[in-house]
């Protein structure tokens, strides 16, 4: 089964809608530049408002690890994703690890497996990787796809988590195309930047179930 991560929800109705619809992680993100940006006191009310057994996942951008993950101790966070050329300096433990790259080409999924390959060799595989699409200056929730075409098939010996331009109309032909772990979707189930359309989020994740089931069938 597809995994689905409902990303930048910022208010705690949104958080329980994604969760409640079947959502199995809903993401906060802690990037100031983000239309979808919360503070830390935002996402403890957020967090609150979960459900048991609904994750919730931190996303930094620019933060080192020890910060990440004091926050990420301070909320009860699952897991945290960042936007890092490098591995972590540290153990994330118990904190599982996505780290997010945007790619455009096979230099960029060259990068990947070197990242992964190193972190690996200190000890510090990645939970899973999550690949998004690359805007120029921009982190993520920008509604531009993903190379779809040109994932297909990566494999990095973790997880993959599939990013970028996801929508309810799309979601399915992404799923038959890469075969991802995972799932992550932000803007793609909003009616505006940070405000999620509690229908769109039924329906993708709807969308995904069904895609998921024709992949083992």
């Amino acid at each position: 089964m597809v995994r689905i991560k409902i990303c930048g929800v910022t208010i705690p109705e949104a958080a329980r809608g994604a969760a409640e619809a079947g959502a199995d992680a809903v993401g906060l993100n802690f990037y100031p530049q983000s239309p979808r940006f919360v503070t830390p006191a935002q996402a403890g009310a957020i967090v609150r408002a979960l459900p048991a057994f609904t994750p919730p996942v931190g996303v930094f951008v620019g933060m080192p690890v020890r910060q990440v993950c004091a926050v990420a101790f301070q909320l009860g966070l699952r897991g945290v994703q960042t936007y890092d050329d490098q591995p972590p300096d540290a153990d994330t433990f118990p904190f599982a690890h996505v780290p997010a790259f945007r790619v455009k080409d096979q230099a960029g999924l060259d990068h990947v497996r070197r990242f992964v390959d190193t972190a690996r060799a200190l000890n510090r595989a990645p939970a899973a990787v999550l690949i998004d699409s690359h805007v120029p200056g921009q982190m993520g929730g920008t509604g531009h796809v993903a190379p779809w075409a040109l994932l297909k098939g990566f494999d990095v010996g973790v997880s993959i988590i599939l990013a970028g331009g996801l929508t309810p109309e799309n979601v399915a032909d992404a799923i038959a195309v890469v075969r991802p772990w995972g799932v992550d979707v932000a803007s793609g189930v909003e009616s505006a930047p940070g405000v999620k359309d509690p229908d769109k989020v039924a329906q993708f994740v709807k969308n995904v179930r069904t895609a998921s089931e024709s992949l083992f069938t």
